[in-house]
């Protein structure tokens, strides 16, 4: 007997009703449970915050409040929050800014039905998510930010040890690899890798993948 699992909780944000509806629709017919929706940025976080969505699909121009706000406010709120921007732009400025909001991916509304369920189900599990071309742009910034000096903390701590795995775990991200890649080339499960990504974050007290690859990076992890 196959083991029962809840419906990914999904949220879609966009002010332009007709298509914040198709996506809704599209959603719950892909098996999602689409526990609201909202047409502003404070509706956004308010309902947000109400329902605990697992994953929010949240265009960026958004009247009230821009959707990186929104993203900003909300994936410091909940902490279990995925945000996958769902949005026109494609303009790098704007994906930057979004990943730096904490987004785990990008994908521009040209993106096929299709695709975009599957990047609501890979963002669920926290793997970084991008309409093609986008990637490289992402890892490339983060390659540009790790080169720049950090400001010396006062009295700044020893850094936490990890263990090898998580050190082999966060090489790999670095190197710009899913994690879905980083099972397979480990042979461990998916799961495995997000206990590894997480337990790593609250030892570096990172707060997301942006954030990792800029200390995997400035310690030279990438070029192991």
């Amino acid at each position: 007997m196959s083991e029962q699992t809840d419906p990914i909780r999904v949220m879609v944000v966009d002010d332009h009703p007709m298509w914040r509806d198709a996506v809704a629709r599209d959603l719950e017919a892909a098996g999602f449970e689409v526990v609201a929706t909202a047409e502003d940025g404070p509706q956004a976080v308010r309902r947000a915050k109400a329902t605990t969505p697992r994953v929010l699909v949240l265009d960026l121009n958004l009247p009230g409040m821009p959707g990186v706000q929104v993203c900003k406010e909300l994936v410091g709120f909940l902490p279990g929050l995925r945000v996958l921007v769902l949005s026109a732009s494609g303009e790098h400025a704007d994906v930057l800014e979004a990943v730096k909001s904490g987004a785990t991916g990008y994908l521009l509304k040209s993106a096929r039905t299709e695709d975009l369920i599957d990047a609501v189900h890979r963002t669920a599990v926290g793997d970084p998510v991008f309409t093609p071309g986008l990637a490289g742009l992402v890892l490339g910034e983060y390659r540009r930010l790790a080169s720049e000096p950090a400001p010396a903390a006062p009295d700044e701590p020893k850094a936490p040890e990890l263990t090898e795995r998580e050190t082999e775990v966060l090489r790999l991200v670095a190197k710009g690899l899913s994690y879905k890649q980083i099972a397979e080339r480990l042979v461990i499960s998916h799961r495995t890798v997000q206990n590894h990504v997480q337990n790593t974050l609250g030892k570096l007290q990172l707060h997301n993948r942006v954030e990792l690859v800029r200390y995997a990076i400035e310690r030279g992890l990438d070029d192991v």
